[in-house]
């Protein structure tokens, strides 16, 4: 797009203002009041050697009146292995030193325990045999009992620890709809819009999920949209929709998630040529969406609502499953019920009401690869209406019919997936996704390589292309009438509306390189202004009277034109 990147996270590590901007804005401004030498850096359209020369200036705590105590982050000491609170200044050893005490000398042959031989046996051996990410976890909590004692203390006294504390007082700094620009509608969910939208701080570009509150209080889906929430908020996987933010505006509850500029899996299967993919494509979509519920089967989620509309492509080809909605947890060692999904991909054991765990979505996988291969949903033709109370019985009593255009792998796999009876099902043996990756059709994927995104895509979006419905194409929602938002309702709009998530916005901070150019040291020894905390605040540069003009006049532009905002610490 091109977009140029705002410069708040800059300024506001110099002026103690934080990530919202003046007034709680959540960065409102983006670039347009830069300091003088800061420069400036372009998005997705930066000239070659192009960089940002802004440098952390003195931050403080403190901006033009002083800060209640009780808004410093407090220093903990650790003393033998209990964490205690001391007031006063901290006294901060230079960072040079620090990092001698820190990982120099831990991390040294003389201090390192050495791992037992029957311990680097068992890993060698599993490496080879079987490996898996559970490869060195007990190594990694052998060295994790070592470095939370005395390493650990020396961490807490040092310049790192101070600056952690600020990167994590800027992540929670609130977010509203100011942090944001708001670009192009993308489609609609089930409560409201998706449209793309740009932080103003970073140039990071994302999808926002608006869910309407009324359209949610008339269909009593408070539960669904919260449910739907705490799920993204708790998976990290490559392979599903990450949460960034989550915030409230006056008529909405809003989720920034990943942008996927792809399109989804049934623009691709329906309107780029003739329906259905070559096996190849079919294949690795399978094995990334396998690698996604593997991902969400290890968190106890079912899925329940898996179709090519939820499956998108990124920029370089990936994909990733999106709309939790229907997702639920499932408590170890128990089953649920529920007739919930798509119809025409919900597995016979849902269709009957009957109790389940992860077999939905192992048959639901079974009805995209067919998809995929075919052109066409196995139990249902496309364009063509049929009544729900016959696909049912399609799904419950008829065997799935195969052309040509299947291998006899592929038509393995189909058939393995759709087995009418979930114990005898591919994926619900024992193994789950294991027994799914080791079919013949998965031979030449290398799912190691693939889980770290190391394997090349069969096919890469062109990033002039738009996949998706012209804006024109897109049903607008109808005004709600009737329902009347009310004080008790904000106690959900607070669950909701929790800010920024810490490992996508951490994420994002390294991507955009404001990391890179804000946690900068002192290289003399000495300790940082920003870090200095017995040193004064900046003064704020005293503005002439035609810029104190201007900005009375922005203020009240932006009084009467935006609506208010509600206030969330």
């Amino acid at each position: 797009m091109g977009a140029r990147r705002g410069r708040s996270v800059g300024r506001h590590w110099r002026t103690g203002c934080g990530w919202a901007g003046r007034g709680g804005g959540g960065g409102g401004g983006g670039g347009r009041q830069r300091r003088r030498g800061a420069g400036r850096a372009e998005g997705s359209g930066a000239e070659p050697g192009g960089r940002r020369q802004c440098r952390p200036g003195p931050w403080s705590w403190r901006t033009s009146s002083p800060t209640p105590s009780s808004s410093r982050p407090a220093k903990v000491v650790a003393e033998t292995g209990k964490a205690k609170v001391r007031n006063g200044d901290r006294c901060c050893s230079s960072p040079t030193s620090a990092s001698a005490r820190i990982f120099d000398k831990p991390l040294s042959e003389d201090h390192v325990p050495e791992v037992p031989s029957q311990l680097v046996d068992a890993c060698c051996e599993r490496l080879e045999q079987e490996p898996s990410k559970e490869l060195f976890k007990e190594s990694t909590k052998l060295i994790h009992d070592y470095l939370s004692v005395a390493p650990f203390a020396d961490y807490l006294d040092s310049l790192y620890f101070n600056r952690f504390l600020q990167w994590k007082w800027l992540e929670r700094q609130p977010v509203t709809k100011n942090t944001f620009r708001q670009y192009r509608v993308l489609g609609k969910g089930g409560f409201g819009e998706v449209c793309a939208c740009q932080v103003r701080a970073t140039g990071k570009m994302y999808a926002c999920k608006k869910l309407e509150k009324k359209r949610i209080k008339k269909r009593k889906g408070e539960a669904m949209a919260l449910n739907e929430k705490q799920i993204l908020e708790k998976v990290n996987s490559r392979f599903v929709v990450s949460l960034a933010y989550a915030y409230e505006t006056k008529d909405a509850l809003c989720l920034v998630l990943t942008l996927m500029n792809g399109g989804d899996l049934k623009f691709h299967i329906y309107h780029m040529g003739e329906a259905g993919f070559e096996e190849p494509r079919a294949a690795f979509y399978a094995a990334e969406i396998c690698c996604g519920l593997e991902d969400l089967h290890q968190e106890r989620i079912v899925y329940r609502d898996l179709k090519p509309e939820n499956i998108l492509l990124d920029d370089h080809g990936h994909i990733r499953i999106s709309d939790l909605g229907l997702a639920v947890h499932v408590p170890e060692g128990q089953t649920i019920k529920g007739r919930v999904g798509t119809v025409g991909y919900m597995a016979p054991e849902v269709v009957k009401n009957e109790r389940y765990t992860f077999s939905p979505d192992w048959w639901a996988l079974g009805c995209l690869v067919y998809e995929m291969i075919e052109g066409q949903s196995p139990f249902q033709q496309r364009k063509k209406k049929i009544k729900r109370e016959e696909v049912e019985r399609l799904v419950k009593e008829v065997q799935e019919e195969y052309s040509e255009k299947f291998s006899p792998c592929a038509r393995s796999l189909c058939t393995m997936l759709l087995c009418k009876d979930p114990l005898e099902r591919l994926g619900c043996r024992g193994a789950g996704a294991k027994e799914v990756k080791e079919h013949p059709l998965f031979k030449h994927l290398n799912f190691r390589r693939l889980e770290a995104g190391m394997l090349d895509p069969p096919f890469k979006p062109d990033p002039q292309a738009i996949y998706c419905k012209d804006v024109l194409d897109i049903e607008q929602f109808s005004t709600v009438k009737g329902v009347e938002l009310e004080p008790t309702d904000n106690d959900f709009y607070q669950k909701f509306a929790t800010g920024s998530v810490p490992i996508p916005w951490q994420n994002e901070m390294i991507e955009t390189e404001c990391f890179k150019e804000l946690n900068v040291f002192s290289t003399d020894g000495m300790v940082p202004p920003d870090l200095d905390w017995k040193g004064q605040p900046s003064p704020q540069p005293k503005k002439g009277l035609l810029q104190r003009l201007f900005s009375r006049q922005d203020c009240c532009g932006n009084c009467s034109d935006s609506e208010e905002e509600p206030t969330r610490l």
